[in-house]
């Protein structure tokens, strides 16, 4: 079975519902003059469990698959995590790069035609999140911070995706695709990741 052809979307939202038990995930379109277009995909993410799968579906209902991201080793989460499409097919992989990530998390992202890396824009506000996830308890309240992820191409260094997470009623991220060649499906495995993987 082969893999699905590439979708490309230049420009979308997320939208994430903390409850109690679980985050949930709303990919959503960015029409052309910015507003909220259709729903492109919803996750849930239970809280407090192993962080090594996530599937999305074309709905809150969970019926029907569309794609998906999983951890290489379940012990090591550091090996990676690959993206499948529906039919479970790999169509990329990203890997946070814990020896740079101390001060700055930083990642690798990777899927046909596309090599790149990410890391936090803002210095400052990786830092003073690292003191607010070590304090106990307060870990795992949702970061009150603003920050954001710019994702360059290997050795060209052309901007491929950046992520910028807004503070609002319900916590939003504004993603930007800028190149073409970078499937929806993994840039917004990488999105959910930034969120629900950000301390591990």
């Amino acid at each position: 079975m082969t893999a699905e052809p590439p979708m490309y979307v230049p420009a979308f939202s997320m939208k994430q519902r903390v409850t109690l038990m679980a985050n949930k995930y709303e990919l959503i379109a960015t029409n052309p003059d910015g507003s909220d277009g259709a729903l492109l995909a919803f996750a849930q993410q239970k809280r407090m469990a192993f962080k090594e799968q996530v599937t999305f579906y074309t709905d809150d209902t969970k019926t029907q698959p569309v794609f998906s991201f999983k951890a290489r080793k379940t012990i090591d989460l550091g090996s990676g995590y690959d993206v499948f499409d529906a039919n479970g097919q790999t169509i990329g992989w990203f890997k946070k790069e814990f020896g740079k990530s101390l001060l700055r998390s930083s990642w690798q992202l990777s899927a046909p035609g596309v090599d790149a890396s990410g890391t936090e824009r803002n210095p400052t506000i990786a830092i003073v999140r690292r003191v607010w996830e070590f304090v106990p308890f307060v870990g795992e309240i949702p970061l009150p911070f603003i920050f954001h992820f710019d994702f360059t191409e290997a050795g060209s260094g052309q901007p491929v995706l950046s992520v910028e997470r807004r503070i609002s009623v319900r916590d939003r991220y504004r993603i930007t695709v800028q190149d073409q060649r970078l499937d929806f499906r993994v840039a917004a495995a990488m999105t959910v990741a930034l969120d629900a993987l950000q301390s591990r």
